[in-house]
């Protein structure tokens, strides 16, 4: 998996010190949740349809090696391949030998979250296969040697700019071609038709597939969805193993809640439905379609995921509400969490996939609000897998020394009144020595990261015990001054 090896704390400072970028993900995240809500309220009994998806992706999960099984089956009745890779390399392998036999030059494809995971295309590109973004975000990113930010809305950290700046150098657009947004995105087409029309292989990701029909489901806003699962000879859909639904009628279960949360529509523009290779011959012969459709069904990390205590998050669908919502998406951005999955559902799906070696900072990537939780069209709890990967990599020894050795004192003294007592009095007293007006402008150590940004308030001189203890002896003299009340 594609990964930056920089350190978390690098990252992330990084992103905190452009403010562009902040006032970027507010402005378009706060958009978004609006249209969310407007789309969610346009649905009658929405919290139910909310909860018959989520029981949808729980059952579907529970009986997955069924479906799975399934689906195969259907597919290769209509004249498809369908092939488990165990890992990323397998996956790439079969893609990649396919398309050197197929003696494949050019392929486009479609967004796929689950291809950036693999880094299919750096290693098409490396055996001499062109690849080629379709999809006008990802099409940038690739422009841009760059990396998606966010599921949905991969440019969320480029500006309109930036893009015409690239689309200058990068394909030649003059002056007229970036006037503004909606010449840009013409000159785009017209670029990426004529990569359409010479393309051999289309590779297409998968929203959902439907076990019963074997069909595959892709959910696109621009025509590219259907032009690469349609124009060139081949098609490529490439698919994580969770991204299956039992019937068409789950299926439309799982679009009612899926684009209304993403982006607040009803439906997205396109939503493709693709049944395997055109009919060459029969009744229902088509002159339209691939002459071969293949589906590669990507394992990756997932069936060690689906027997751990983090077998939820496999739930999710990729709307990206929980991105929207996050208080530390907000101020970091996507590329800060180092990995192809940002945001919350990042936070647990990268280290529960690829292990806490690399990606025990992630965990820690939230303030455990619980926003999250309340926007999953599937309520995924991810606050609950969080702590249980945070006390994961604390049984591994990841947490910071200073961390541990103050927790292991917090609670020996927790369990021990007197003790407590005596040592909240010394901290409140050394915090108001250090404070001025009441707050601290500089603490030591480790704990001085809080106040590069923030005073802290001083501990108050009386404590909630005492306080408490006052007020209960009031009370009791209260009573006792004023039995008839």
């Amino acid at each position: 998996m594609n990964v930056d090896e920089r350190p978390f704390a690098q990252r992330t400072a990084e992103a905190l010190a452009d403010a562009h970028l902040r006032h970027t993900l507010r402005t378009v995240t706060t958009a978004i949740l609006g249209y969310r809500r407007a789309g969610l309220g346009r649905l009658p009994a929405s919290d139910g349809w909310r909860d018959h998806a989520r029981r949808i992706r729980a059952h579907t999960l529970a009986n997955l090696d069924r479906y799975l099984d399934q689906f195969a089956g259907a597919v290769e009745a209509r004249g498809g391949h369908v092939h488990y890779a165990a890992t990323a390399a397998e996956a790439v392998a079969y893609v990649r030998d396919l398309a050197i036999a197929r003696g494949v030059r050019l392929a486009v494809k479609g967004k796929s979250m689950v291809t950036e995971e693999i880094d299919l295309n750096g290693h098409l590109e490396r055996a001499g296969i062109r690849v080629v973004e379709t999809d006008l975000g990802e099409y940038i990113v690739q422009l841009a040697d760059d990396r998606p930010s966010h599921i949905v809305m991969p440019i969320m950290h480029m500006t309109r700019h930036q893009v015409a700046d690239l689309f200058k150098r990068k394909i030649g657009a003059t002056e007229e071609d970036v006037a503004d947004i909606a010449s840009m995105t013409q000159l785009a087409r017209r670029v990426l038709r004529e990569e359409f029309v010479n393309a051999d292989m289309g590779i297409s990701g998968c929203n959902f597939a439907v076990a019963e029909t074997g069909s595959i489901t892709t959910c696109t806003n621009e025509g590219n969805g259907r032009l690469t699962t349609t124009m060139p000879r081949i098609h490529v859909a490439m698919m994580g193993m969770e991204r299956i639904v039992p019937t068409v009628a789950d299926l439309g279960v799982m679009l009612q809640v899926l684009a209304r949360s993403a982006t607040g529509q009803n439906l997205t523009v396109y939503t493709n439905v693709v049944n395997g290779p055109r009919p060459r011959e029969g009744d229902r012969a088509e002159g339209d379609g691939p002459d071969e459709f293949h589906v590669v069904i990507v394992d990756n990390g997932r069936s060690r995921v689906l027997a751990s205590g983090q077998a939820e998050i496999l739930y999710c669908i990729r709307c990206g509400a929980c991105l929207n919502t996050c208080p530390v998406f907000h101020q970091i951005g996507g590329h800060a969490y180092g990995s192809v999955y940002p945001g919350p559902i990042g936070s647990v799906l990268t280290p529960a996939m690829h292990g806490m070696e690399k990606f025990d900072d992630l965990p820690q990537a939230s303030t455990l609000c619980g926003a999250c939780r309340d926007v999953c069209p599937v309520r995924i709890d991810i606050p609950r897998m969080l702590l249980e990967l945070r006390a994961k990599g604390v049984a591994q020894g990841k947490s910071p020394l200073w961390v541990t050795a103050g927790i292991r004192a917090f609670v020996f003294a927790g369990v021990r009144p007197g003790l407590f007592r005596t040592a909240g009095a010394l901290a409140a007293r050394a915090s108001r020595m250090l404070a001025r007006g009441g707050w601290i402008r500089r603490l030591p150590g480790h704990l001085s990261a809080w106040t590069r940004s923030r005073d802290f308030p001083a501990l108050a001189a009386t404590s909630f015990q005492e306080r408490w203890e006052d007020a209960k002896t009031a009370g009791v003299r209260d009573n006792r001054e004023n039995p008839a009340r």
